[in-house]
């Protein structure tokens, strides 16, 4: 289907970047839309994994400081979640989760599976989210993670049993959309293994 784009102007140019367009799409008839404007946040592309413990059955999440949710519920501003970050430039989805990993665990992995892409605000933001698997145990364990303190980080680490993380999912402990996207997917995953 078309579109035409009229103009796109550059109105945010910081860590953040926020276009924005005129534009007109092809509608389901086949006409072109009238002219509309529509914004869009570039952050660019973000990685993030499910990482569990197999040895002992656990997932790994993390906690951290999350300012946006603070604004809006300050008693849940720390959240728990999966690893998670952006894909560096000049680097791929893969390099950037084991290097996140790393950062926020401690743990060294080799070896990630690549699961699916998504778009969590699709209506806002380009950002694709590319979602992993990968499995540790005592081995892996090499550095001490709690994040990269010279970018503002302080994290958490912690293992849960699979029946915790998907408790504290189904009882909004967890409110981050990857982490729930990520164990749901788990949560059938593991029907199958058992």
């Amino acid at each position: 289907m078309k579109v035409t784009i009229k103009k796109t102007k550059r109105i945010l140019d910081s860590f953040f970047k926020v276009d924005h367009s005129i534009l007109q799409f092809e509608k389901f008839d086949g006409t072109l839309s009238e002219e509309v404007v529509r914004l869009n946040l570039e952050r660019g592309d973000s990685v993030a994994v499910l990482l569990v413990n197999r040895e002992k059955n656990k997932i790994i999440l993390i906690k951290q400081f999350r300012f946006p949710v603070y604004t809006k519920e300050k008693n849940n501003a720390w959240t728990w979640e999966i690893v998670a970050g952006m894909v560096d430039d000049g680097h791929s989805p893969e390099e950037s989760i084991i290097r996140e990993i790393a950062e926020e665990t401690g743990y060294h992995v080799s070896k990630v599976d690549h699961l699916f892409y998504f778009y969590p605000t699709p209506g806002g933001s380009n950002e694709k989210v590319h979602l992993y698997y990968a499995e540790v145990n005592k081995n892996d364990k090499k550095y001490s993670g709690g994040g990269v303190s010279a970018e503002g980080e302080d994290i958490l680490a912690k293992e849960f049993s699979y029946t915790e993380a998907f408790k504290m999912m189904n009882s909004g402990e967890i409110i981050d959309a990857k982490t729930i996207i990520a164990l749901m997917w788990f949560r059938a995953k593991v029907r199958d293994w058992y």
